[in-house]
């Protein structure tokens, strides 16, 4: 492979990342903000609910884009669907950036409209993105889909650290002495370094980005369905799948082995994108909120590092990712133990405490990010109806392990939160 070859591949590889970017980023990027909006719209802290209702009712999306592929195949045009929900998405960003803290009297009560109807939006924007973003995957060779999910990791490491950066739930204990002499202490939220306006910009600025990069990507493959009209190149053949295709013939779709795989696919999202997030808090805090930031950035790093690592190092074998998959329960058996003691979970005060939770999270991340990249890496294989189901898989998953959590922790309230700066556990 010649020096032209190789920066062409790299480039595509970059493409596809901020392409996957794209993905996730809105959702994740409301996420991380709510504790700044929080301030500003009336709900308060009653958004983190109406977030899990909006995105449990945004699978509207992906179920359409389903059922028209299996009712009348052909029916959609795929990049188009691509082209107009990304196009949505940046163009929502936008109005988020603009509008988000307007409010309407509704029922004599102020209501963030203009917040939750572009969080739906948003929501359904990213949800559609699993049954689209993936199957346009099979139109590059398999290698790709590992970068793919590198920008899916992205999505969520970029916002947190673009929160960080904004200084997002930072608070310093202050002694307050009261009129009648006694000394409380109680917390102190810092100002954050720039608005929640400001954030919803940058995150409208990557979505454009990811736009122009599916735009581009879409250039070269029908720029290069066009050269191979007039013969295969080298470098036409390393970035295309139908190189891969005229190798062999895809593998029958509807086995066992590949019926297990999209459960096992099911089951990781089930516990990475539903289940443990949503317990990430109680699992975390009581330990100091430095202890929390660290789990969250560093898990998030975890996620693109291991998809990174697959790019070299592909596991094929049922087995072993039934293996890894094990371990990564047996990781999230610690947190979720961890969280259920809240607010005094076990080593409490000591750095053996926070480090246990710290790679807890790091190595759960990891391996179930492993896990998922292995096998849509396995199902490309399968064709296009393969990367649909996948991520239909994702997706049914995700909202499965939501719906499972969200009585549990917003109904019930079978975890408990501790108290910033309010110590509980050394009586």
């Amino acid at each position: 492979m010649d020096n032209t070859t190789m920066r062409g591949v790299f480039f595509t590889h970059l493409l596809v990342v901020l392409f996957g970017m794209g993905s996730w980023l809105s959702v994740n990027s409301l996420w991380v903000e709510l504790p700044v909006v929080t301030k500003s719209l009336p709900e308060g802290w009653s958004l983190p609910a109406y977030l899990t209702v909006l995105i449990a009712l945004s699978n509207v999306g992906p179920l359409f884009v389903t059922l028209a592929h299996r009712c009348s195949p052909g029916l959609l045009n795929e990049r188009w669907i691509i082209y107009s929900i990304q196009s949505l998405g940046v163009v929502s960003s936008v109005a988020l950036a603009l509008w988000w803290d307007r409010t309407v009297l509704i029922g004599g009560a102020q209501r963030s409209v203009a917040y939750l109807t572009l969080t739906f939006i948003l929501a359904a924007v990213c949800c559609t993105s699993n049954v689209t973003f993936l199957p346009f995957m099979f139109h590059l060779p398999s290698k790709f889909i590992r970068s793919f999910f590198v920008g899916q990791g992205f999505s969520a490491l970029v916002p947190c650290l673009v929160a960080l950066v904004q200084g997002v739930g930072q608070l310093e204990c202050r002694n307050i002495t009261d009129a009648n002499g006694s000394h409380t202490i109680q917390p102190h939220y810092w100002e954050e370094n720039f608005s929640a306006t400001i954030f919803f910009w940058l995150q409208a600025v990557l979505m454009l980005v990811s736009l122009a990069s599916f735009a581009t990507l879409n250039w070269q493959t029908a720029l290069r369905s066009r050269s191979r009209e007039q013969g295969i190149g080298e470098e036409s053949c390393q970035l295309s799948a139908e190189c891969e295709q005229t190798q062999k013939p895809n593998p029958p779709f509807c086995t066992p082995s590949t019926v297990y795989l999209l459960s096992l696919l099911a089951v990781s999202n089930a516990l990475t994108n539903g289940v443990l997030p949503s317990i990430q808090t109680y699992s975390c805090l009581p330990y100091g909120s430095t202890t929390f930031h660290l789990a969250v950035v560093l898990g998030n790093l975890a996620n693109p590092l291991a998809c990174f690592v697959a790019m070299f190092a592909l596991w094929r074998s049922n087995i072993g990712l039934s293996v890894l998959a094990l371990l990564g329960m047996l990781f999230g058996a610690y947190i979720l133990t961890l969280a259920a003691f809240s607010p005094c979970p076990p080593l409490l005060g000591k750095s053996a405490g926070v480090a246990l939770v710290v790679i807890a999270w790091m190595l759960f991340t990891g391996m179930f990010s492993y896990v998922k990249v292995s096998i849509s890496s396995i199902l490309h294989e399968g064709g296009h109806s393969a990367l649909l189901w996948c991520g239909a898989a994702i997706q049914v998953g995700s909202l499965l392990g939501a719906l499972l959590m969200f009585p549990l922790v917003s109904v019930y309230h079978l975890f408990t939160s501790g108290q910033p700066c309010l110590d509980t556990c050394s009586q």
